[in-house]
């Protein structure tokens, strides 16, 4: 049985990494923060751990993606049942100059897919095979995504047009 001590000492060496996976998935620091947290809580409430420090790894990193996909559900659906409440008004989004954040930016542009895969792989220091388990898909997939997002993210960096993108995603985005 893993202590609290020893979960505390093994959740910190993947505090970071899992932080910089959240901000990808949100696109926003405090969801990023909020979204850390119940990642612990859930972590820490497991009733059985992996021991095997990869498995470890990869089950933080599902938790986490499955709490997102479980937040993004709920966001939807709250947010189809505001729709049919009362009109929708288009919210006026903040925008950013393309010289000061050109990557951030290019990486918001990117689909979820493509923004998954990069944070996995390039954020998170995941391997091809351990992204592939984690995300459920065969590591071909894995490759052939990273390879496409990679060449997607470029292509947005060397277009010299400027982009607008919002300080944060709305809420019933992926």
């Amino acid at each position: 049985m893993l202590t609290r001590t020893r979960f505390e000492t093994r959740f910190a060496r993947y505090q970071q990494r899992l932080y910089g996976f959240a901000v990808a998935m949100t696109g926003d620091r405090d969801r990023a923060r909020d979204l850390l947290h119940d990642c612990v809580l859930r972590a820490a409430s497991a009733r059985e751990r992996p021991v095997n420090e990869p498995a470890f790894r990869a089950w933080l990193f599902t938790i986490m993606r499955n709490l997102w996909i479980d937040q993004h559900r709920a966001a939807e659906r709250q947010s189809r049942m505001l729709e049919t409440l009362s009109d929708a008004v288009p919210v006026s989004l903040d925008s950013m100059a393309v010289e000061s954040f050109a990557v951030r930016q290019a990486f918001e542009l990117l689909s979820h897919d493509h923004r998954e895969v990069l944070a996995l792989v390039d954020i998170s220091g995941f391997s091809y095979q351990e992204t592939a388990d984690l995300l459920g898909v065969p590591r071909g997939t894995v490759m052939s995504r990273i390879s496409r997002a990679r060449q997607a993210l470029a292509g947005l960096l060397a277009d010299d047009s400027p982009k607008v993108v919002p300080l944060s995603r709305k809420t019933g985005q992926v």
